[in-house]
């Protein structure tokens, strides 16, 4: 596969992290591949430590022309100098979001497994669409968002389309020529060497 036929790599944050350990890890990953965009999604709901996690996230993306959303937190997006928010809940928040941050705002959308929620989402003013998990998983229903949706989005829908969640080297390889963006999250950071773990993923895709 050509390098500009590949899915563009979007990454995911760890749902805990530590800043001043997380942002070396970081700053190795993006100077060793080209990221499109870095999705700040932490589990905690204190302001404080989400605020300390994305200034720490930001100086090293932006240094390196790389985009930053965050997940959830709509009004810390703007507050924070971030380039967007990831909204997890389908469509429901799509033109919320899109109002309150403006048309220069990147305003993505999680749609599990619906290609009407995607639908939706997109006519709502969303950026880009996710779907996932990709891969197989015990986690949540246990429902994947198969080949069969990505391939249909790719050919009916023009909007770009993002494949998360358990993805495997095999997973990768499948999905390679039918989504715009492949996101990983704990695939690479479990791994004590998370550029290495990327690079192995990056390779699938050939």
């Amino acid at each position: 596969m050509a390098e500009a036929e590949r899915p563009q790599i979007y990454l995911i944050t760890p749902p805990t992290l530590e800043p001043a350990e997380f942002a070396p890890r970081l700053t190795a990953v993006l100077d060793a591949h080209p990221v499109a965009c870095v999705r700040l999604a932490l589990a905690s709901t204190d302001e404080d430590a989400v605020a300390r996690a994305a200034d720490a996230c930001r100086e090293v993306t932006h240094a390196r022309d790389v985009a930053l959303v965050i997940e959830r937190h709509l009004g810390l997006a703007e507050r924070l100098g971030l380039d967007g928010v990831h909204l997890p809940d389908g469509a429901r928040s799509v033109r919320a979001a899109r109002k309150a941050l403006g048309p220069d705002a990147i305003v993505g959308a999680f749609c599990g497994t619906s290609r009407h929620d995607g639908m939706n989402a997109g006519e709502a003013g969303a950026d880009y669409i996710a779907f996932g998990p990709a891969g197989a998983t015990t986690l949540g229903s246990g429902e994947r968002a198969e080949q069969a949706l990505f391939e249909w989005w790719s050919e009916m829908i023009e909007l770009p389309v993002v494949a998360e969640g358990a993805l495997d080297a095999a997973t990768v390889k499948s999905l390679s020529p039918v989504t715009d963006f492949l996101a990983f999250g704990e695939e690479i950071w479990r791994e004590a060497n998370a550029g290495a773990a990327l690079a192995r993923l990056i390779a699938a895709m050939a």
